[in-house]
């Protein structure tokens, strides 16, 4: 069964929409634009709900990050 985290590996602000892409399997990148956007147009509903949700959504454990080589040893 999938959790939902905030994202250790993909976070700008708190993790919370890299977490959320990472649970719907989809890009951070579109999420971050569509939370800016229904931010933009909810009158600041959007942004309470985003930092209350970043309080009560938990980190994602460090057992749990996938690694990723960048080096390519």
């Amino acid at each position: 069964m999938k959790k939902l985290f905030r994202s250790s590996s993909d976070s700008t602000l708190t993790g919370l929409c890299g977490g959320i892409a990472q649970y719907m399997n989809a890009d951070p990148t579109v999420i971050r634009v569509l939370t800016v956007i229904a931010a933009l147009f909810s009158f600041g509903s959007v942004v309470f709900i985003y930092i209350i949700a970043s309080l009560i959504v938990p980190k994602e454990p460090y057992n749990n990050i996938p690694y990723s080589n960048h080096y390519h040893y």
